[in-house]
């Protein structure tokens, strides 16, 4: 199922924040990104600093970290490939943010206390976005404790709402936007074979059009009705 609009998204993301731990705000951050990005807990989970351009707004969605022997572990994508993904300027605040903390964890770090600047660089480059408040791995299991979600799910009305409806949330608005084979549903497009050429990817351009599309449905009167400040970008 996808949420009706952004106020029910919003109240959501702030209710998991509220019912966690400390009321640790990296859940609401994850929550917000995984739907404005069509994607899914352990793609969000994946993402590392390096893999954000913030100059041309695009997300390279290169892995995912799910559950296996011996605890998480990262893997390819679902589609075995990477794909480019549009930050739309509504949630890029809370881009940046996580992008310096992600800096602040580097730089606290006594294991690197002495290491080259490079070497420093390097770990940078590789935080990742979103962590759990002591800095583990997420994934949809670690999400659903920590907040309480089934919880805060009932109590809003949306005992049936998943994890992965968020990703279903972002499609659909991706969707109603008249954003044509959404780049975040690139993993579903056939292989390459003689009936079905590969489709190529979408280039910078085409991605900020996505994005610009995106936004206005967000904003739009028939839209989700995107508060002009949202609470969970702040």
């Amino acid at each position: 199922m996808a949420l009706p609009d952004w106020a029910t998204f919003q109240r959501l993301a702030a209710a998991l924040v509220d019912a966690s731990a400390d009321r640790y705000q990296g859940w609401g951050d994850l929550v917000v990104f995984a739907a404005c990005t069509a994607t899914r807990i352990g793609e969000v989970s994946g993402c590392r600093v390096g893999d954000v351009d913030t100059e041309q707004w695009v997300w390279m969605l290169r892995r995912q970290t799910t559950p296996g022997p011996g605890g998480l572990k990262d893997k390819g994508t679902k589609g075995k490939r990477a794909r480019e993904i549009p930050i739309i300027e509504e949630f890029r605040p809370l881009v940046l943010r996580r992008v310096n903390l992600a800096r602040a964890r580097v730089d606290s770090d006594p294991t690197l206390e002495n290491s080259p600047v490079d070497a420093r660089n390097e770990a940078y480059l590789d935080a990742r976005l979103f962590v759990g408040p002591r800095g583990g791995r997420i994934a949809t299991g670690v999400l659903r404790r920590a907040t309480h979600w089934d919880d805060v799910v009932a109590q809003l009305g949306y005992e049936h709402l998943r994890r992965h409806d968020l990703r279903h949330t972002g499609l659909t608005w991706f969707a109603d936007a008249g954003v044509p084979a959404a780049p975040v549903a690139a993993d579903r497009r056939p292989h390459r074979s003689a009936d079905h050429p590969a489709v190529p990817p979408p280039g910078h351009k085409e991605l900020r059009d996505d994005g610009g599309k995106l936004s206005q449905h967000l904003r739009g009167d028939t839209g989700p009705q995107l508060a002009p400040t949202p609470r969970a970008v702040q």
